[in-house]
């Protein structure tokens, strides 16, 4: 590649930057001309792909609302991108042009909070900006910068309890984002229910890809969700009420065959910033502090691990899918996976959703009598079991049938079987063509599951990403209501086995 004149890297507009840009459907104006101006004003502008951005995180609708002020503004941005400039700056003309808005600018770490707040008390200094300001604190670990007309961006970390007890909140940056909790969360979004913002209240969730070791659920569900309304990567996609951009390195970089870490066009690639607003020699120093290849792949490059960039695909609809069990015959999916067992039972109705429950989880240790037992108990009123796993599953028929189980009625799937019943239940989860009764093990299933490769053209299996999570409920629940779904479909099925 040419190397390219800072002008150039500076005209890129965001589409010709961000691996992915998901925005809110509905936009027919925005409110950042205005913001735009006043930040000329500051004496200080924007690079076109921050303009794009800029037009989109405050895009409204036909009503004046902001589009985005439903599902938030996800921003996955490597480091020494000018992620928190571009925020900042859109924050700060905010609250000189809307009077008393109350800003939360939270990040996970007290260092983290304190170094963002140390910046923009710089910038709030600056003879073209102080005009607006009327005091800025720091005292007693109290943070603010107040503004002449009555807003305040108030700054704290979460670590530390920041967020909580506020009301009447308009904005809320949760920087972080990758470390940010489904609690710290759902502590502090309620503070916004009663903004006073015209447009509506804006959170944004800016960070860099999480560790498998960080707490990044709330993100990785945020990514997942936008993500399945996206053709390929660097086509623009519309979604609903979200926004979400992604700058990021090719998710092959430092792989087999794929370019290495520190190839400078893949720099380029990740970061619109560099080298015109980033020079090299800032490239360098995180590198430098980061000497890990996979610590600056997902901070420096903004590449999502294989495992989390696929993960969490039915999280985001999974809260949303809550129901009541149907009357009729059920369906039992049996997984056997490692040193243990799952039981789950599935029913489909005449008219609506497949309904799917967790029943039971153990460790073969105890060995499957229990399951034998619960199964031939229910044998008169079997549609189907679903048996799958490579050790046990087996020597698990035999018992059943020994024990008066129907053989006709026991499914020991193929591969392919298997596959597509993981494309159906996420298919399923999309469209609202299942249901589950809010069972806590298998939420938790739901909430670290990602994609494990079967064969070699595409299939895949549940995974766990999380190193002490567990998917097995959730793969039982997967073959039991796939069968349940199937069995219903096939017209020579009688339909008094429901």
């Amino acid at each position: 590649m040419p190397p390219q004149s800072p002008t150039s890297r500076s005209t890129r507009r965001l589409s010709e930057v961000a691996r992915y840009v998901v925005m809110p459907s509905g936009i027919v104006s925005s409110g950042f001309p205005k913001v735009e101006a006043r930040i000329h004003d500051f004496g200080e502008s924007f690079d076109e792909w921050q303009r794009g951005a800029g037009v989109l995180i405050l895009g409204k609708r036909a009503n004046g609302d902001y589009a985005a002020t439903v599902g938030g503004i996800g921003l996955s941005i490597p480091r020494q991108v000018a992620k928190t400039y571009l925020v900042s700056r859109i924050v700060f003309a905010l609250c000189t042009l809307f009077p008393n808005l109350t800003v939360l600018w939270t990040a996970h770490r007290t260092r983290t909070a304190t170094k963002t707040f140390g910046s923009l008390r710089g910038f709030a200094s600056k003879a073209s900006v102080a005009p607006f300001i009327s005091g800025v604190r720091a005292v007693n670990g109290e943070q603010e910068i107040r503004f002449t007309n009555g807003s305040v961006i108030m700054f704290g970390a979460r670590e530390q309890g920041f967020g909580r007890g506020f009301d009447e909140v308009d904005i809320e940056v949760f920087d972080e984002t990758q470390i940010l909790t489904e609690k710290a969360l759902e502590d502090m979004v309620a503070a916004t229910n009663q903004s006073r913002f015209p447009s509506g209240a804006l959170l944004f969730f800016m960070g860099t890809p999480p560790r498998p070791t960080d707490p990044g659920e709330v993100f990785t569900a945020r990514r997942a969700e936008a993500l399945a309304h996206v053709p390929a990567p660097f086509v623009p996609a519309e979604g609903e009420d979200a926004l979400y951009i992604e700058c990021s390195a090719d998710e092959n970089v430092g792989r087999p065959g794929g370019p290495g870490v520190d190839d400078i066009e893949q720099i380029e690639i990740a970061n619109p910033s560099y080298p015109h607003r980033t020079p090299h020699r800032s490239v360098l120093r995180l590198r430098k502090n980061l000497p890990s290849d996979e610590s600056w792949r997902r901070e420096g490059l903004g590449v999502w691990d294989p495992g989390t960039s696929e993960s969490a695909l039915i999280a985001p609809l999974w809260s949303g899918l809550v129901g009541v069990a149907p009357e009729g015959r059920s369906v039992f999916g049996v997984k056997f996976a490692g040193d243990a067992v799952a039981l789950a039972g599935a029913r489909h109705p005449a008219d609506g959703p497949v309904f799917v429950e967790a029943l039971r989880q153990e460790p073969l240790t105890g060995g499957v009598g229990w399951l034998v037992e619960f199964l031939a108990a229910r044998s008169h009123s079997l549609a189907a079991v679903v048996v799958d796993g490579k050790e046990g599953a087996g020597p698990l028929v035999a018992s059943l049938v020994e024990a008066g189980v129907p053989r006709q009625l026991i499914v020991q799937p193929t591969v392919d079987q298997v596959i597509t019943a993981h494309s159906w239940f996420l298919g399923a989860v999309r469209t609202h063509g299942v249901e589950h009764s809010n069972q806590a093990e298998l939420n938790a299933n739901v909430r670290v599951a990602g994609k494990r490769k079967i064969g070699t053209a595409g299939g895949w299996g549940w995974r766990s990403i999380d190193s002490e999570g567990d998917v097995l409920a959730l793969e039982a629940a997967t073959l039991a209501a796939w069968k349940a779904d199937e069995i219903e479909a096939v017209p020579d099925i009688p339909r008094r086995l429901y």
